[in-house]
């Protein structure tokens, strides 16, 4: 193979992993990024082919030891638990009909008024006790009890 067709080859890998990097955004072939930039320089150094990529997968693959850490100790959030999980698993009461089709129920639980939407679709009535399973968003997730 010649020169120039490898100096194209190390070329399109880094496109390629850059655009699917920017595609994912889940930094998933940033370290393919370095190695195919790697395989190119070699490839400029006229090593031989199966030392370039030699070089490609070994660089990517400490880039990734290296760096994935560091990553993923910034990507990681930590989820900070509310006073609003404490009223999972609890009763509360239906102060409005919980009729999901029409977007509509509250329930009050600790004296506060929450919206709720049935767990199973099921059409609940005020005045009925429900249990709290989930919460997602603002809303609380119920089935009658």
């Amino acid at each position: 193979m010649s020169d120039a067709m490898m100096y194209i080859i190390w070329a399109a890998a880094i496109i390629g992993f850059a655009v699917l990097e920017t595609v994912t955004a889940q930094l998933v072939s940033i370290w393919f990024v370095v190695g195919s930039i790697a395989g190119l320089v070699s490839a400029l150094c006229d090593a031989p082919i199966y030392l370039q990529f030699l070089i490609g997968i070994a660089v990517s693959i400490l880039a990734l030891i290296i760096t994935r850490p560091i990553v993923r100790k910034r990507l990681h959030t930590k989820i900070q638990p509310t006073n609003a999980d404490r009223v999972i698993n609890s009763d509360a009461v239906v102060v409005e009909e919980i009729d999901n089709i029409k977007s509509t129920g509250q329930v009050k639980i600790d004296g506060k008024i929450w919206t709720a939407r049935s767990a199973d679709n099921e059409i609940i009535p005020p005045n009925s006790i429900v249990v709290v399973e989930k919460i997602e968003g603002v809303k609380l997730i119920v089935n009658k009890k």
